[in-house]
């Protein structure tokens, strides 16, 4: 009888399997992220040099900060982590990021300062300067420019911390410098949680912040606080290489025709026009309108009822029209590339078709104005009041604005 062996039967090996210490779990969590951001990183390099066409070790680091950003932002959101897309969100943002840089870059320097500047002016337009002080239209403007002179540099100050950059770092290449424009757009949008948990973008709460430290009589006085920023070229910003480089051009020139500055010519002259007719509600709609707000949201902040919102909404498109139809027209026709130079932007088929349809009355406005006649001649040669005229104007651009409607 053969005795039973006494070796035992193997046992699963995975059963035997020391557990990993905490610290090595950690320290391969911390790798896998490293990796994940440098994959990201990686693709984000690839996709911008095809988009600008370009080779430079700037587009690797700008990557590379924007991959971190990103990442940052999805272990941050308990929504993002609830998704269970985490991968998904992660590369939507980032290229939402990438494709902002790339804009300004391929805005450049002058364009885009003032597409940014722009831009964040409409944001700020209502809340930097509430009803108690009684600003005029150019009182507003100078205050919208100092604080967005601070912003700047709060935005700048924001972006060396949060990259981890040196106290000196400056944007000084067209890519680093389109990269820290998308950035402060970016931060300005930024959502804080308040207190009563509602929140509000970043830009809103400084600027109201900021209004809040403006005494009674600064109506008064700022014409000529305007006046010395003008003549003080030493102060604290504007020592800075980069403060005077995104200073340069932020306010539109007259003679500059570039489709960034007309554009924040009309709308600041539309919300001027507005408050000329005592439409605040107006400026609100269009101020946040221009921050593509939901209807929803937009209802929230003003507080609208569907009835009150519809009637907003005829009261608003009224007065646009009345904008563009009067001493605005030749602005807002050269912003949108039809003015008379360019035939009203009809095409040569419809811009006959419109003669056509113009009464020797209107054919003959149309070729004074076409002349450069001032209207006050017209008002002569017509012999109509000026209110008169304009309102003749109106009607005969309007007529080819649904030509031009037509053909869409």
């Amino acid at each position: 009888m053969k005795a039973k062996s006494t070796q035992s039967t193997p046992r699963d090996s995975s059963l035997l399997t020391v557990p990993m210490p905490e610290t090595d779990i950690a320290a391969n969590a911390v790798q896998a992220q490293l990796d994940r951001t440098a994959q990201l990183a990686s693709l984000l390099k690839t996709e911008i040099e095809a988009e600008l066409n370009i080779q430079s070790n700037t587009i690797a680091q700008v990557a590379h900060r924007i991959a971190t950003e990103v990442d940052r932002i999805c272990s941050k959101s308990d929504r993002i982590q609830s998704s269970g897309q985490i991968s998904s969100w992660r590369l939507t943002l980032a290229r939402y990021r990438s494709q902002k840089c790339v804009h300004y870059y391929q805005l450049g320097s002058q364009r885009g300062r003032v597409e940014l500047h722009s831009n964040l002016s409409t944001m700020v337009y209502r809340p930097i300067a509430p009803a108690h002080l009684q600003l005029t239209f150019q009182a507003r403007y100078t205050l919208i420019e100092d604080f967005l002179q601070g912003f700047y540099t709060e935005s700048l100050r924001a972006f060396r911390r949060e990259n981890e950059l040196a106290e000196t770092y400056q944007p000084r290449t067209k890519l680093e410098l389109a990269e820290y424009m998308a950035f402060t757009e970016q931060y300005a949008k930024r959502r804080i949680t308040l207190p009563s948990q509602h929140n509000q973008q970043l830009i809103i709460l400084r600027a109201q912040r900021f209004a809040s430290r403006q005494p009674q009589e600064i109506a008064v006085d700022i014409e000529t606080a305007m006046e010395t920023a003008k003549n003080d070229e030493a102060d604290t910003y504007g020592r800075s290489a980069v403060m005077q480089m995104i200073r340069e051009q932020m306010v539109s020139d007259k003679g500059d025709g570039s489709e960034s500055v007309l554009r924040d010519r009309v709308v600041m002259e539309l919300m001027h026009y507005l408050e000329s007719q005592d439409q605040k509600d107006c400026v609100d709609y269009l101020t946040l309108k221009l921050q593509d707000l939901s209807v929803p949201e937009i209802d929230e902040i003003l507080g609208l009822t569907p009835r009150k919102r519809d009637y907003l909404q005829q009261r608003f498109k009224y007065h646009v029209e009345k904008f563009v139809t009067s001493g605005n027209w030749k602005l807002v026709h050269e912003w949108l590339g039809a003015d008379l130079d360019q035939n009203l932007g009809l095409s040569p088929n419809q811009w006959e078709m419109f003669l056509d349809t113009l009464s020797d009355e209107q054919q003959q406005l149309l070729q004074l104005k076409r002349s450069g006649v001032s209207d006050q001649e017209i008002v002569q040669v017509l012999k109509c009041t000026t209110k008169q005229l304009q309102k003749r104007w109106g009607a005969l651009l309007d007529v080819a604005r649904q030509q031009r409607n037509q053909a869409k």
